[in-house]
C-alpha cells in the first residue's frame, strides 16, 4: 500500500517571492509533499485600511508574476476573494480540511487585526499543524530590547542594539526551492481578483526579478552618493524599493546582503552613503517593532499622551489645498503633485508636506496619515504611522514639537533652483530661480498675475499658533491627570 503524501499550504500575504521566503523554503524542505500555494484577497479589509489602489493594482501585478514563479516550481497557486480577514482566515481553514492538508505555513505580519487574523487559524487548527515565520523583518518584534527587557522608545540606542545583535544573526537569503516535478502552465494574461485596476508609474515594474535588478544598480551605482543625493528630489538619487518592501517582492535580507556584496565594511563606515541607506532599513525595523510593543499605534492614537488634548483645526477647504497641491508653498504643492499623480513621493518631501499640514495648517496628523495611504503605492501602517507621528510630534523620538519646517526655507534648501518644483508646477515655468520659492513677489513686482494661489497662510503666524495649541494641550493634559 502506497503511503500518502504530505500536503502542505502556503498561505501567501505581504511576502509575494519565491526567493528567500521562509515560509515556502519550510513547506517545499520535504521532496515528497504535495505544495499548494493560496492568495486570499480582500477588497473589503483592504479599503478599511485605506490601501490604495495602486498598491492594490501592484499586488495584482506581482501575484501575476509569482503565480508564473511557483509554475516553474509545479505549485499551483489559487487565490480567493473573500471580504475581510475574518472570512480570509475561514476560507484558508476551510480549504486545508478539503485538501487534507498535513501543515500550513505562513509568515507572520505584525499589525494588530493581521495577528488577530493568524492566532484564529491557529486556534482553530485541530487537523494539521501551523508553522508561522518571521521573515518580513531583518530581527523580529520583541527581539531588540533594553536593560529592562522593554522596547527602546528612542531609535539611536535601537540601531545600536540592533546592529549588534545583527552581526551575530544569520541573515542570510534562502534561494529559490528547488523545481517539484513538471512544471505547470500559466495562462498568459488574467485576473486572479476583481477589482478596477489603475495606471501604475512605468518605473515600479511587477516582478522579482525586475525588484532585484533594480536593489542591485542601487547598491552598485547610487549608493555611494546616497548621503548627499537623499535629500534632493530633482536627483534620482533614492532606492525607490519602498513600494517592494511594503509587499514582499524584496526581504530586507536581499537588501542587506546585496549591500554587503557591493559595500563589504558597511558596519565600520558610519560616514558612508551605503551606512546612510542601512539606517533607512534599520528606521523601517523600529517602526514595525514599535507596532507590536504599543498596539495602540493600530488604533491611529497618538504615542505621546498629552497630544490626544491638540485642539485641532477642521478647515476643510485648508484640507483640500493642501491635497490637491494648492496651498501657495511651491515644494509642498510639487510634492503632493507628485504623489498624486505617481502614487510615491521623495521622502524628504514626505516630511515637508507632513510638517506643513500639521504644523502650519494645525490639521490632524490622521488624516494626512489616511490621505498618504489612500494615494501611496508603498503604503505600510508601521511606516506612515511613524513618519506622521515624527513629523506630528505626537510619536516616540519625534521631532520635537516646537521645530516647526518652515517650508520656504525647506525649498531653498533642498531644490534650490526649483527644478523639482517646475516638474510639478508648469504653471511656475516662467519664474526665476531667485523667486521660485516666493513666485508672487515676483509677480507683483512685474505687475504679473500667476495662475497658482497665493500662500494660504502666513507661516510666521501659522507658527505662533501652533506653539499654542501644543502648549495648550500640555496644560489640558496636566489638568485632566
Amino acid at each position: 500500500m502506497t503511503k500518502k503524501r504530505a500536503c502542505h499550504i502556503v498561505w501567501f500575504r505581504n511576502d509575494l517571492r519565491v526567493t528567500d521566503n521562509k515560509a515556502l523554503s519550510s513547506a517545499c524542505a520535504d521532496p515528497e509533499a504535495n505544495v499548494l500555494a493560496v492568495f486570499t484577497a480582500t477588497p473589503e479589509q483592504w479599503r478599511a485600511h485605506d490601501l490604495s489602489p495602486r498598491q492594490i493594482t501592484f499586488i495584482h501585478q506581482n501575484l501575476l508574476e509569482l503565480r508564473h514563479s511557483l509554475a516553474q516550481l509545479a505549485i499551483p497557486l489559487i487565490c480567493h476573494t473573500v471580504s475581510d480577514f475574518t472570512q480570509a482566515a475561514q476560507w484558508v481553514l476551510d480549504f486545508a480540511q478539503q485538501q487534507q492538508a498535513d501543515h500550513v505555513f505562513f509568515n507572520r505580519q505584525y499589525e494588530l487585526n493581521e495577528q488577530q487574523r493568524d492566532q484564529w487559524l491557529i486556534n482553530q487548527s485541530t487537523s494539521f499543524h501551523v508553522h508561522a515565520f518571521d521573515d518580513a523583518l531583518l530581527l523580529p518584534p520583541t527581539s531588540v530590547t533594553n536593560q529592562k527587557g522593554e522596547m527602546y522608545q528612542v531609535y539611536t540606542p535601537f540601531r545600536r542594539a540592533f546592529i549588534t545583535q545583527l552581526v551575530t544573526t544569520d541573515y542570510h537569503s534562502a534561494p529559490a526551492p528547488q523545481a517539484r516535478g513538471e512544471k505547470l502552465t500559466v495562462p498568459a494574461v488574467s485576473t486572479l481578483f476583481d477589482y478596477d485596476f489603475v495606471d501604475i508609474a512605468p518605473h515600479f515594474p511587477a516582478g522579482e526579478h525586475a525588484a532585484r535588478q533594480q536593489l542591485r544598480q542601487f547598491c552598485r551605482l547610487k549608493v555611494k552618493n546616497y548621503s548627499q543625493h537623499r535629500d534632493i528630489p530633482s536627483i534620482d538619487g533614492t532606492s525607490q524599493l519602498s513600494p517592494y518592501l511594503a509587499i514582499g517582492v524584496l526581504s530586507p535580507r536581499q537588501c542587506l546582503n546585496r549591500l554587503l556584496a557591493e559595500n563589504p565594511h558597511v558596519f565600520d563606515s558610519p560616514d558612508s552613503g551605503a551606512f546612510t541607506w542601512l539606517n533607512e532599513l534599520i528606521w523601517r525595523e523600529f517602526y514595525h517593532h514599535l507596532l507590536v510593543a504599543f498596539p495602540r499605534l493600530c488604533r491611529h492614537q497618538p504615542f505621546i499622551e498629552w497630544t490626544r488634548y491638540i485642539q485641532w483645526n477642521n478647515s476643510k477647504e485648508q484640507l483640500k489645498a493642501w491635497q490637491e497641491g494648492q496651498t501657495g508653498y511651491p515644494i509642498v504643492d510639487a510634492a503632493m503633485r507628485q504623489l498624486n499623480t505617481t502614487g510615491w513621493m521623495h521622502n524628504r518631501l514626505r516630511m515637508i508636506t507632513a510638517s506643513f499640514l500639521v504644523k502650519d495648517l494645525l490639521i490632524d496628523w490622521r488624516l494626512g496619515e489616511q490621505y498618504f495611504m489612500q494615494r501611496l503605492i508603498d503604503g505600510s501602517l508601521a511606516a506612515n504611522n511613524g513618519g506622521w507621528q515624527w513629523s506630528a510630534s505626537t510619536g516616540t523620538d519625534a521631532q520635537p514639537w516646537f521645530r516647526i519646517f518652515n517650508p520656504t526655507t525647506q525649498g531653498k534648501k533642498f531644490d534650490p533652483q526649483g527644478e523639482f518644483i517646475r516638474q510639478w508646477l508648469p504653471e511656475l515655468q516662467a519664474v526665476p530661480d531667485k523667486y521660485i520659492h516666493s513666485p508672487h513677489e515676483w509677480a507683483e513686482s512685474n505687475q504679473l498675475k500667476l495662475n497658482y494661489p497665493k500662500p494660504i497662510v502666513d507661516h510666521k503666524q501659522a507658527r505662533l499658533n501652533t506653539l499654542e495649541a501644543f502648549e495648550a494641550s500640555k496644560r489640558d493634559s496636566l489638568k485632566n491627570h
